[in-house]
C-alpha cells in the first residue's frame, strides 16, 4: 500500500490517496483527531521568558512589597498565565546531527509507553546530542536542566526550580514546588548530566512522576537511575563499517558510508571547506574512526585538525598518543582511553598560552566571556583582545564551545523580559563560552597536575567580586538586575569550593548569588544562603539581612520578615552609610505593609524618601515616593497619594524600564479610581497594559483595573469577563492580590453582578473565564480585531439580548439539535465523537441559561426568525472541516 506520510499525533503510516480524490489524511484515526484540536485549544506550555529578572511575590505587582517591581512572564500560547517554565529551552546546535535514525525512532516509541527514559554511555558518546535532538523530534513542550554544575544532591531542587522558572508560593518550596507548578503541563523534561548525582535525581525523578501525571523524563547519565519503570537505552558509539541499505531503501545494492566517517568529513568540511579525501586518505580517516570506536566526540575532536594536518598526519599522532595513554591507565575502559587520548593529543598539539588559557577555564563551570578568560591570565599581561583570539583558536578546535544561548548553562536562547525576540550567545556584544564537560573534567584534571588550581580559584574570586561589587554601591541593589545572574553558576561553584575547603564564602559573592535566587522567586534558597553565611562585623551583613528580609516578604512570613528589617536597619545606623539605611528602611517598610501596619510603613518609606532626595539621586526619590503613595492609599488617603503620583510619575515612566513603568500607571490609576475618576483611571491603566509585555504577569493588574473602571462606567459584561479572566489567571498562578486591591474588585464584581440578569451574568462570567490571554488582553484594549474574537456577536446570539455569544460550533450544535438529531448523529456529521459534542450541549446551555434540548431549539427558531440587523443565517454551518475546531467565538 503507498503511504502519505505519517499521522501527526503518534507517527502512525498513512495510506496513500484514494482514487476518488480529496484531501490527504493527516491523522489515522478519529482519537488522533481529537487530540490533535486538544492540542490546538490548550496552553502548549512554552514561555520564552528570561530568568534574569527579580521575581515577585503576588500579592500586586510592586506595591504591598517595594521589590515587586519585576515581571512575572506566561506561556505566550497559554489560553491564561500560568506558572512560566523558563530557562532552558532546547534549541538546535549549531552544526549537523549526523545518522542516529534508528535511535531516533526508537526513544519516539518508548516514550510512548514509559514516563522516565534513561540514556546512558560513556562520556563523549553523543548522550546529550541525541537527547537535544530526540527533544526536537516531539510534538510536546520540552525543557531542558542541566546539572553539570550542581555540586550537591541538595541543590538539585533549586536548580531544576530555576531552570524551570519555579518559585516558591502558596507555602511551597522544592520538588513540592516544582511538581505543583508541573503538574497541569504536558512537558518532557530532559535532566542532563545526572550521574554524579544519580541517588538525588533517581528520587527526584519518583517523586515528581508520582505526582505529575503528564510529565516524561529523559535522563541522561553515564550510570541508570535504578527508579522503577525507568526504561534504559544504552547510546551506542557511531558505526565505523559500512552498512548494507534497508529494504526502505530500495534495491540499490549500494552500501551507506558509516555515521562515524560522514561525521568526520562533515567537521572537517567545517574546518577547511571542500576538503575532499583521497583514496589513500580516506582510508587513514576510516582506521582513525575505528582507533577512536566511534565516539563522536574523540571524532570531532580530530576532525578539527583537518586543515592544520593531513588525515596520515592526524593517524600518526593519535597511535602515538594512544601508546602513551594506554600505558599509563590499563584499567580504565578502552573507550574512555581513546577519548583521553583525543582529548590528550588536541591539548598537546595547542601552544603555551593555549593551554594555559584551557586548564584555567575549567573553574568557570558557567561560561566565560573574553573578559572573564582574561581575568584568569592576570601575570602575563594578556589583554581582553588577545585573550579572545586565543579563545577563537580553542573553539576553532572544539576545545570550547561558543554558547547558544545568551545565560550560562543554557541550551538555547530564551526572550528578553520584554518579550523581545532571543538574542545570539552574547552579553553586551561579547560572545560567551564554555566547555563541554568531559573536556572540563580533562581540563581540571591538568590544572591540578599544574600546581595552579587554588591560585586559579582566587583569581576567580577576585574577578567575581569586582563584577557584583557596583551593586553594593546602589540603593536597592536587590531590586536591579546585575551581572550576577548570567554568573549563577559561577558563583555557586565558587562558593561550593570554598565550602569543600572548609572555608566560608566570599561574602559579596554569597550576596549576590543569594539576590539571583531572590529574583528568581526561590526565597527558602536564598535565606538559607545568607542565614548560613551571616556575614557579620561586614558591610554585607546589613544588607544581607535586608535581602533575608524581602525573601521572607515572598514566603508570606511578616513576622520574620520584620525581626529581620529591624536588624538590618539597627547594623545600617550603626554603619552611618544613607544609601544602606535607605534600602533596609524600604524592606521594613515593606515587612510592616505585609503586617498591615500601615502607618508605621508610611513613617519608613517617608523617611526613605528623604534621605534618598538628600543623596541627590531622582530616579531612586521618584520610586520610594511610588511606594509611600501605594502606603497611603491603603491608608485612605488618597489625595496625598494622588499628589505624590502627580510628581513622581513623569519620572518613573521616563527613566525606568518597563516594569517600573507598568506599575506606577497601576498605583496611579488606583488613586484615581479612588478620588472617583474613572476615565482617568481607565487611561491609566491602558498606558499600563500597553507597557507590559503581553506575556508578563503584571498585565493582571490593569486588567483587572479596566475591570473596575467598567463597572463604574456601567459596562456590566464587560466588567465581569475581564474579572473572570484575571481571576483564572490568579488560580492557576497561586496567586492573591493585596487585600485593598482584593476589596476594590470584590466591591466592582458585586455591583456588574447585580445589574445583570442570571443568565447573561452566567453567561459573561462563561466567556471570560474561556478567553485565551492575548483574547483577554486584546478585548480590555478594545482591540476589535479577531485576536479578541469570541465577543463578536453571532447571528444566532444576537436576538438573545445579553445572552453571551456561541462560538462557530456551538451554534452548529444549537442548529443541528434544533433540527432533531441526537448527539451520536450529530458527532457523525460533523466527524467528533458524541461525549464531544455533549460537552459542547452543556456550554450552550451555560451560555444561554437553558436546562433542555428543547428550549435549545426553541431559541433557535427565534433567532432565526428574528436576526439581528445586519446579519443572516448561516447556511449549513457543519460544513467546517472535521479536523479543524473553529476558535472561540468565530464566525465562519
Amino acid at each position: 500500500m503507498r503511504t502519505s506520510g505519517a499521522c501527526e499525533i503518534c507517527g502512525t503510516a498513512l495510506p496513500g490517496p484514494s482514487g476518488s480524490g480529496g484531501r490527504p489524511a493527516r491523522y489515522c484515526s478519529g482519537a488522533c483527531r481529537q487530540r490533535a484540536f486538544r492540542k490546538r485549544a490548550a496552553p502548549t506550555g512554552r514561555d520564552h521568558s528570561h530568568p534574569d529578572h527579580p521575581r515577585p511575590d503576588h500579592s500586586h505587582p510592586d506595591h504591598s512589597h517595594p521589590d515587586r517591581s519585576h515581571p512575572r512572564h506566561s506561556r505566550p500560547d497559554s489560553g491564561t498565565p500560568v506558572r512560566p517554565l523558563l530557562g532552558h529551552e532546547p534549541v538546535r546546535a549549531l552544526d549537523s546531527f549526523i545518522g542516529r535514525r534508528r535511535e531516533l525512532s526508537r526513544l519516539r516509541a518508548l516514550l510512548k509507553t514509559s514516563r522516565l527514559l534513561t540514556l546512558t554511555g560513556p562520556g563523549g558518546v553523543g548522550k546529550t546530542r541525541l537527547a537535544l535532538e530526540f527533544a526536537h523530534s516531539l510534538r510536546r513542550t520540552t525543557r531542558l536542566v542541566e546539572l553539570d554544575s550542581v555540586a550537591s544532591g541538595a541543590e538539585l531542587p533549586q536548580a531544576v526550580a530555576a531552570a524551570l522558572g519555579v518559585g516558591e508560593h502558596g507555602g511551597r518550596s522544592g520538588a513540592d514546588a516544582i511538581a505543583h507548578a508541573l503538574a497541569d503541563h504536558r512537558v518532557v523534561l530532559v535532566l542532563d548530566n545526572c550521574e554524579h548525582l544519580a541517588e538525588h535525581c533517581a528520587r527526584f525523578a519518583a517523586e515528581l512522576l508520582g505526582r505529575c501525571p503528564r510529565l516524561r523524563i529523559v535522563a541522561t547519565s553515564r550510570e541508570v537511575l535504578r527508579v522503577p519503570g525507568e526504561v534504559v537505552f544504552r547510546v551506542g558509539e557511531l558505526p565505523v563499517s559500512p552498512a548494507l541499505p534497508s529494504r526502505s531503501e530500495g534495491p540499490s545494492g549500494q552500501e551507506r558510508t558509516p555515521d562515524a566517517l560522514r561525521l568526520f568529513l562533515e567537521r572537517a568540511a567545517e574546518r577547511s571547506p571542500g576538503f575532499a579525501p583521497t583514496a589513500a586518505g580516506a582510508a587513514a580517516i576510516a582506521e582513525i574512526c575505528r582507533r577512536l570506536d566511534g565516539m563522536p566526540l574523540a571524532i570531532e575532536l580530530a576532525a578539527r585538525r583537518i586543515g592544520a594536518l593531513s588525515p596520515d598526519e592526524i593517524l600518526t599522532g593519535l597511535d602515538d598518543q594512544l601508546s602513551l595513554l594506554t600505558d599509563g591507565s590499563r584499567t580504565g575502559p578502552g573507550r574512555h582511553r581513546e577519548l583521553s587520548a583525543a582529548i590528550d593529543w588536541s591539548h598537546r598539539l595547542l601552544d603555551p598560552q593555549e593551554q594555559t588559557l584551557f586548564r584555567r577555564l575549567a573553574v568557570l563551570a558557567g561560561g566565560f566571556d573574553a573578559e572573564a578568560a582574561a581575568a584568569l591570565c592576570a601575570e602575563e599581561g594578556d589583554g581582553t583582545a588577545r585573550v579572545l583570539r586565543t579563545l577563537c583558536a580553542l573553539e576553532a578546535k572544539s576545545l570550547v564551545v561558543r554558547m547558544p544561548g545568551g545565560e550560562p548553562g543554557a541550551a538555547g536562547p530564551t526572550p528578553a523580559q520584554d518579550g523581545t525576540p532571543p538574542a545570539p550567545a552574547q552579553d553586551g556584544g561579547r560572545a560567551r563560552f564554555r566547555q563541554l564537560s568531559p573536556i572540563r573534567a580533562y581540563a581540571l584534571a591538568k590544572l591540578a597536575e599544574s600546581g595552579e588550581l587554588h591560585d586559579t580559584w582566587r583569581r576567580a574570586v577576585a574577578w567575581l567580586s569586582a563584577l557584583v561589587e557596583p551593586a553594593a554601591h546602589e540603593t536597592f541593589p536587590d531590586q536591579t538586575r546585575g551581572p550576577q545572574t548570567r554568573e549563577r553558576e559561577n558563583l555557586a561553584a565558587a562558593i561550593a569550593y570554598a565550602a569543600a575547603h572548609g572555608r566560608p564564602p566570599h561574602p559579596p559573592l554569597a550576596l549576590a548569588l543569594a539576590r539571583v535566587h531572590f529574583q528568581t522567586d526561590q526565597p527558602s534558597a536564598t535565606r538559607a544562603l545568607l542565614e548560613g553565611n551571616p556575614a557579620r562585623d561586614t558591610p554585607y551583613e546589613a544588607m544581607g539581612l535586608a535581602l533575608a528580609a524581602r525573601a521572607a516578604c515572598q514566603q508570606a512570613d511578616p513576622t520574620a520578615a520584620l525581626r529581620l528589617a529591624e536588624r538590618a536597619v539597627a547594623a545600617e545606623r550603626r554603619r552611618g552609610e544613607p544609601a544602606g539605611l535607605a534600602n533596609a528602611l524600604d524592606a521594613r517598610a515593606a515587612a510592616r505593609l505585609r503586617e498591615g501596619a500601615f502607618p508605621a510603613a508610611i513613617a519608613d518609606f517617608t523617611e526613605c524618601v528623604a534621605i534618598v532626595s538628600a543623596l541627590g539621586r531622582p530616579a531612586d526619590e521618584a520610586w520610594c515616593s511610588h511606594h509611600l503613595a501605594w502606603a497611603l492609599l491603603h491608608e485612605g488617603r488618597a489625595a496625598e497619594a494622588g499628589a505624590l503620583m502627580d510628581a513622581c510619575l513623569p519620572v518613573l515612566t521616563a527613566q525606568h524600564a518597563w516594569c517600573r513603568k507598568a506599575a506606577a500607571l497601576h498605583t496611579a490609576g488606583t488613586v484615581r479610581l479612588e478620588l472617583d475618576d474613572p476615565a482617568t483611571a481607565g487611561e491609566l491603566f491602558t498606558r499600563a497594559l500597553r507597557v507590559v509585555p503581553r506575556m508578563s504577569f503584571h498585565a493582571l493588574y490593569p486588567l483587572e483595573g479596566l475591570a473596575i473602571v467598567a463597572a463604574e462606567e456601567g459596562a456590566m459584561k464587560r466588567s465581569l469577563r475581564l474579572f473572570a479572566a484575571a481571576a483564572v489567571a490568579r488560580a492557576r498562578l497561586d496567586s492573591s492580590p493585596d487585600p485593598v486591591w482584593r476589596r476594590r474588585m470584590e466591591e466592582a464584581a458585586a455591583t456588574a453582578e447585580a445589574a445583570l440578569l442570571p443568565a447573561a451574568r452566567s453567561g459573561a462570567k462563561a466567556s471570560g473565564r474561556r478567553l485565551s490571554w492575548q483574547q483577554a488582553l486584546a478585548y480590555a484594549l478594545g482591540d476589535d480585531a479577531p485576536a479578541a474574537g469570541g465577543l463578536r456577536e453571532n447571528p444566532l446570539t444576537a436576538a438573545g439580548g445579553q445572552i453571551e455569544a456561541l462560538t462557530g460550533r456551538e451554534s452548529t450544535i444549537a442548529e443541528l439539535v434544533a433540527e432533531g438529531l441526537t448527539n451520536r448523529e450529530i458527532g457523525t456529521r460533523l466527524g467528533v465523537s458524541a461525549s464531544t459534542v455533549a460537552t459542547h450541549l452543556d456550554r450552550v446551555r451555560d451560555k444561554l441559561g437553558l436546562r433542555s434540548r428543547t428550549q435549545i431549539a426553541l431559541w433557535v427558531a427565534r433567532a432565526r426568525h428574528h436576526p439581528a440587523p445586519g446579519h443572516e443565517t448561516r447556511a449549513q454551518p457543519w460544513r467546517t472541516a472535521p479536523d479543524r475546531e473553529p476558535l472561540w467565538g468565530e464566525v465562519s
